[in-house]
């Protein structure tokens, strides 16, 4: 199951402190296969996760332990995704 975690920067100067444990964290869970795509919205205002869990309550538990969202640097909505195979349309 794949899920979607924006990520809203709230305080700016807390996010630029913790990015790069943000960066580490994630890169280790992409290394893991639990995560699949990741990156920043060009207007500097947050960024996107996509995780792939088994539930939604494991991929709560890991954007919940992303460093932005447990220092409060970021807020966090997760949703599921339902990605489309666009080689079927």
């Amino acid at each position: 199951m794949k899920f979607v975690a924006l990520l809203h920067i709230i305080d700016a100067e807390k996010n630029k402190e913790l990015r790069p444990a943000h960066l580490k964290y994630i890169a280790e869970l992409y290394r893991q296969g639990l995560v699949v795509h990741a990156g920043p919205f060009t207007d500097g205002k947050g960024g996107m996760v996509v995780y792939e869990t088994k539930d939604h309550a494991h991929a709560q538990q890991l954007a919940e332990a992303d460093p932005v969202v447990a220092g409060k640097a970021r807020t966090l909505e997760l949703r599921e995704w339902n990605a489309l195979d666009l080689d079927t349309l």
